[in-house]
């Protein structure tokens, strides 16, 4: 089940943030296609607070950003394994889906 803010099973959570232009590198567009995902899930997650598999210090730190106008990272990871960082600029005007070593 999808998390809510209303209670509506299967309904997505309320976006917490703005992503801007949203862009993927080729890699991440290849990982992506090679685990039959689609970026929208990944994002979807990320500006709902979702923040994947960060430490409990990098999710606080995500969560503050959110409130001080500060870069937000989401790490997650794919069918596959492969792993993909989604990252939203400080002034939300991008958010960038990436693996870890194209950063």
């Amino acid at each position: 089940m999808i998390n809510t803010n209303d209670g509506a099973p299967g309904a997505p959570a309320a976006a917490r943030f703005p992503l801007g232009q949203v862009v993927s590198t080729p890699g991440a567009l290849e990982a992506m296609a090679n685990a039959g995902q689609e970026g929208s899930q990944l994002l979807a997650r990320h500006s709902s607070g979702d923040w994947g598999e960060l430490c409990d210090s990098d999710k606080q730190a995500n969560d503050r950003a959110i409130e001080a106008g500060e870069r937000i990272l989401s790490a997650y990871s794919l069918r596959t394994g492969t792993k993909l960082w989604v990252i939203t600029e400080a002034d939300r005007s991008s958010t960038c889906i990436l693996l870890p070593d194209e950063y």
